[in-house]
């Protein structure tokens, strides 16, 4: 329940939590095209700078407001390249944030960098190697699924629901198989459905796990009792849709897609399995601490499934007014 308020959607607030995004586009050897995002705060762009490397001249033109962040866009001539550079978010130490950059040395060939306030900066390489791919996107996965509230809810509603380790390992590696299979053919573009009722459908999904917790397990759905994997692979196709749809965002680098794919799957994964531990770490903590939790199992969980299941019906109803 403490988890569920931490994560709970606070309003009134501003979005300076939101990430930055500095993108760098090809447009001949020696020009990019400049897209430069900031979080909004208090109705202010947050002060943070992209410095691009030294050799490059650049003039930013005035932010505009989208409603959401901040938006500039020019063009920035780079005589030398970008390679061997420095790219720098000015003023990203003093924050709680981070910045996701996206750039491409040539045309075509797409390299991502998350920046966060410890790490404000790097040196731009000549060219990505496959480890530098691996080491990229696998960070981005753990990056996204940490930050994906409504996964991790789902994830963190299936260790209430499946009973048994063993049980819940098949549900899981069902709903990861399910994802993989979806994020790949959404990335790829072999399947492209608009993202606001793939949101709308993954909150559904919450509300269906939550219904099955509020119940005494006597009432459950037997089926869903018995076969937990094909509910949850039933569910992974949807999920990963909306994991591709960050994916699409970040990009992929043309020259090694199934590395990259593989990568960020990865990465996802790694991320899901730390959630994972963390809960069942916290629970045995909890029952140690608190002998007499045990007592009042069901009781908990059938709250568990009230609190999961408001928060997912207002996930619901607010991603299907964006239709």
């Amino acid at each position: 329940m403490a988890l569920l308020g931490i994560l709970a959607p606070q309003t009134g607030v501003s979005h300076a939590l939101d990430p930055g995004y500095l993108e760098l586009v090809s447009v001949d050897e020696s020009r990019w095209r400049v897209t430069w995002r900031v979080p909004d705060v208090n109705g202010r762009p947050m002060p943070i700078e992209a410095l691009l490397p030294e050799t490059c001249t650049h003039e930013p033109p005035p932010f505009t407001f989208d409603g959401r962040a901040w938006t500039a866009r020019w063009i920035a001539v780079c005589p030398d390249g970008l390679a061997g550079g420095d790219i720098v978010i000015g003023g990203l130490e003093t924050t709680r944030t981070d910045t996701l950059v996206r750039y491409e040395l040539t045309p075509g060939k797409v390299q991502v960098e998350r920046l966060t306030a410890a790490t404000i900066g790097f040196t731009i390489p000549p060219e990505a190697g496959p480890l530098d791919i691996l080491q990229s996107y696998v960070g981005l996965g753990i990056t996204h699924i940490l930050e994906g509230i409504d996964h991790l809810i789902f994830v963190f509603a299936l260790v209430l629901l499946v009973r048994g380790r063993a049980r819940l390992l098949w549900a899981i590696t069902a709903f990861t198989v399910a994802h993989s299979i979806t994020l790949a053919a959404a990335a790829l573009g072999t399947l492209n459905l608009p993202p606001p009722p793939v949101e709308a459908v993954i909150a559904l999904s919450i509300v269906f796990l939550a219904y099955e917790l509020a119940l005494p397990p006597e009432r459950r759905d037997p089926f869903a009792e018995r076969f937990p994997w094909v509910v949850s692979f039933s569910f992974g196709l949807i999920h990963g849709l909306g994991f591709a749809g960050a994916l699409r965002e970040i990009g992929l680098p043309q020259d090694d897609i199934p590395l990259a794919l593989f990568a960020f799957n990865a990465g996802v994964e790694i991320g899901q399995i730390l959630f994972i531990a963390v809960v069942w770490a916290v629970g045995a903590a909890l029952y140690r601490l608190y002998p007499m939790l045990a007592q009042h199992g069901r009781a908990l969980t059938r709250g568990a499934g009230y609190a999961i299941g408001s928060l997912a019906a207002f996930w619901v109803i607010d991603r299907v007014l964006v239709f």
